[in-house]
């Protein structure tokens, strides 16, 4: 049971609530069978005791003798009484002495024509169902019939019942029991699954799935639990990726800080030129080597929601003509096309310039990493509400199965030829934040083989919309 505390609990409340129900059911029908057996018995002796003062009312002489013996054969006992309260009529086996249940009361009530009927117990705790009428003579009420029966045989009645009662509701209760214990068992086995699934994730096997295949809320949790594993599963392999890549990029350029920087310290070198191309591969590792830390700081930052913005109004075509010129000499050396295309009417945007020069010399310098041979084009649309910036290479393109992981931090395309291409699975990442928490939006469409195409698009404010300024 210690195993399975959830189906317990499951069944004990399942069980409380059958039991809660069980017993008000219970009461219920026994409150039921008592009223029915009451009302039957009061009604059948009020018949006794008008047949008793029919009889009364007679003016032969046997009539006296008469209620005696219907009162014996019938087993009531019968007391005709004067208004002063005394007895000139007792017959059956209740003693005549015990008169307790006659009350003033009562015999004012009948003696003004009205029928009473109680429910009576004597000192032997025997108990008796009373029933009292008037007696008239000549529209005078001359004395008070009561009649009293035994509810002895209703008791044994009602007994009978509550015995069946009591055996049907413990037998109710087993099966329910049982029931309930399957019931608990069933449903809480997913649950137990889970508990046991997350463990073991959360031990690092990650590998672990459920099978529940369920469609209600308990399937809907198991898939959620198997998307967690899966999601963490690729964060764990990309992590482990990435500090095997960034390990390999932070070691190149120290191995070369370290191994040139010894050379010129050292004097090993034979001419000045050849000092000065030493001097120049130590700073452009060193520059290499800033690059990838101030990613990984951006990155960070805005991870934790750090990063600032400074809005200014900017000139778009300028922006994007000045990151171009600033990745030519990279797209000459590889012989690659490099076209600016604006179209609309230009306006003043308010946005973050650095952040955007940031946002699209990240996406050119992805695209000439990528691009053997052809072009890239550069796509400026001023449109009425939004403005749309478009990156369009020729390069080796993105698998169709990689395009929704391109922008997870970390995440590299062509892992086999990574230290061929380059970079850290950074860029991407740091593009899609930074576009994101300046309200953009940007899609990515790739085939393998022919090429790339980010489309970054920012809707305009109503003042920018307007003219700006």
């Amino acid at each position: 049971m210690r195993n399975n505390r959830i189906g317990f609990k499951l069944g004990l409340v399942i069980i409380t609530v059958f039991l809660i129900v069980l017993l008000f059911l219970g009461f219920a029908i026994d409150r039921m069978f008592t009223n029915f057996y009451s009302a039957e018995m009061q009604r059948e002796n009020e018949e006794i005791t008008s047949h008793f003062a029919v009889m009364a009312n007679a003016d032969d002489t046997t009539s006296e003798q008469t209620m005696k013996t219907f009162a014996e054969f019938s087993g009531v006992s019968i007391f005709n009484i004067l208004k002063n309260g005394e007895v000139i009529l007792h017959s059956g086996i209740h003693d005549s002495a015990d008169r307790s249940f006659i009350r003033a009361s009562d015999i004012d009530k009948i003696f003004s024509g009205e029928k009473i009927n109680l429910q009576y117990e004597d000192t032997a705790g025997h108990r008796y169902m009373v029933s009292g009428q008037p007696i008239s003579s000549g529209g005078v009420i001359n004395s008070a019939l009561y009649v009293m029966s035994s509810t002895e045989q209703m008791e044994q009645s009602l007994s009978g019942v509550r015995n069946l009662l009591l055996l049907s509701g413990m037998g109710a209760f087993l099966l329910a029991l049982g029931i309930t214990w399957i019931i608990a068992q069933i449903l809480s086995r997913p649950l137990l699954q889970m508990q046991s699934a997350t463990r073991k994730i959360a031990q690092g096997e990650l590998e672990t799935r459920l099978e529940i295949r369920s469609k209600d809320e308990i399937g809907t949790l198991a898939e959620a639990i198997n998307d967690l594993a899966v999601d963490l599963q690729r964060y764990r392999d990309t992590r482990q990726e990435f500090f095997s890549n960034i390990s390999h990029e932070l070691r190149t350029p120290i191995t070369y800080l370290e191994g040139y920087s010894k050379v010129v310290k050292e004097q090993l070198y034979e001419t000045e030129e050849e000092k000065d191309r030493y001097l120049d591969i130590i700073y452009q590792e060193a520059v290499r080597l800033q690059h990838l830390v101030d990613d990984l700081f951006d990155l960070a930052k805005m991870e934790e929601g750090r990063i600032s913005l400074v809005p200014e109004w900017i000139d778009l075509s300028e922006l994007i003509e000045q990151a171009v010129r600033k990745v030519e000499l990279k797209a000459r050396n590889k012989s690659l096309g490099l076209n600016i295309n604006q179209s609309g009417t230009a306006i003043m945007v308010r946005a973050d310039g650095k952040r955007m020069e940031q946002i699209v010399l990240n996406l050119l310098e992805n695209a000439i990493r990528y691009t053997e041979q052809g072009s890239i084009d550069v796509y400026l649309i001023y449109g009425s509400d939004s403005i749309t910036i478009i990156v369009e290479d020729t390069g080796v393109g993105i698998p169709a199965d990689e395009l929704p992981y391109i922008f997870e931090r970390f995440y590299r395309v062509e892992k086999s030829r990574s230290r061929q291409y380059g970079g850290t699975g950074l860029g991407l990442s740091i593009v899609k934040k930074l576009i994101e928490i300046q309200c953009g939006q940007i899609k990515v469409t790739s085939e393998a083989g022919i090429g790339t195409r980010f489309e970054i698009s920012f809707v305009l404010p109503p003042e920018s919309r307007e003219g700006g300024i």
